[in-house]
């Protein structure tokens, strides 16, 4: 059996790959992206997110689906807020704001998906934009309410 498909195909090992810290207990798993794929034409990857944590609401140049792979999420989703379990499921729209906090009393992991190679990320507060996983992209915090902390 081999260990790879045949290039470019890849197989992808998050125990393997190395991790994006975004800070306070939030990391990031980049699998597909312009970094490891010439081709590609979305960006994926997973982030895990220790009890009480979440990053700044923000929005994304390119759409983007969020499956939650374990724990317990709040997705805020432009004005609405869903509670989300392990095997649920969003889609948001390019422009619109959203974030993802950990709700549970243990990790929270999301599987997400951008429609994009060149992804950015701006967030709600400051206007601010930024390449997605660069140096700048690393704003997570408490997930609070009142300010719309939280992950993705």
């Amino acid at each position: 059996m081999s260990a790879q498909p045949v290039p470019p195909s890849m197989v992808l090992r998050p125990e393997e790959i190395e991790r994006f810290d975004r800070g306070n207990g939030v990391v990031t798993i980049p699998f597909v992206g312009k970094w490891n794929c010439e081709d590609n034409e979305v960006t994926t990857g997973m982030t895990v997110f220790s009890p009480g944590t979440g990053i700044p609401l923000h929005s994304h140049n390119v759409e983007e689906s969020v499956l939650v792979f374990n724990g317990e999420a709040t997705a805020v989703v432009g004005d609405d807020e869903f509670d989300l379990v392990a095997g649920q499921a969003t889609w948001v729209p390019a422009g619109v704001p959203h974030c993802f906090r950990n709700r549970g009393n243990g990790t929270m992991t999301i599987y997400w998906v951008y429609g994009g190679r060149d992804v950015t990320r701006t967030i709600t507060a400051t206007g601010e934009t930024f390449e997605h996983l660069s140096e700048s992209d690393r704003g997570a915090g408490p997930a609070r309410q009142s300010d719309g902390a939280t992950p993705a």
